[in-house]
């Protein structure tokens, strides 16, 4: 049996994974920071951004179903959108699918911004991360992937731990 057949077949090692969680909030909050940082001047927000970048890479969605792609609640999604479009970023559109769910579409300005935002900050993560083989991302997003299943199975499915942790003393 190779190493790679090996590899497929082992478990993986927990205080890897719980260090990879570890890890996440932190980066989360890092890269938010650094984020906001190059978008100053333009009077966007992150959260803006990850609206702008959902509409980019997937088309005109309704404010719910930004929401969901998002994995936040959808009041600030919804915000989020009207301080884009009051930015003239992204704007309404009619639903076909539904008369009172509006669709939010970009508007060929927040295109431009979005695409240039984009190009930046994928020229400036190569200069960075020119160490890292495709291989790596690749693996990388897998696991990510595989723990945000697993996670969103837990947090939508999962009983409350059994030994009541997180309960509040009596």
């Amino acid at each position: 049996m190779g190493v790679d057949e090996r590899a497929k077949n082992e478990p993986p090692p927990g205080p890897l994974l719980y260090e990879v969680i570890r890890n996440l909030w932190p980066l989360h909050r890092t890269i938010v920071r650094a984020v906001e940082r190059e978008l100053t001047g333009t009077g966007m927000t992150a959260g803006q951004h990850a609206v702008m970048d959902e509409l980019h890479k997937a088309g005109p969605r309704t404010v719910p179903q930004l929401a969901r792609l998002l994995g936040l609640d959808r009041q600030p999604v919804q915000r989020l959108v009207n301080d884009a479009t009051t930015l003239g970023l992204t704007e309404t559109a009619p639903n076909p699918e539904h008369r009172r769910s509006h669709l939010i579409r970009l508007t060929p300005q927040g295109e431009a911004a979005i695409r240039s935002i984009q190009d930046a900050e994928e020229t400036e993560l190569r200069r960075r991360l020119s160490d890292l083989t495709t291989g790596d991302v690749t693996t990388t997003l897998h696991v990510l992937r595989r723990l945000g299943e697993e996670f969103k199975d837990l947090a939508q499915n999962a009983p409350p731990h059994p030994t009541g942790r997180g309960d509040a003393p009596r």
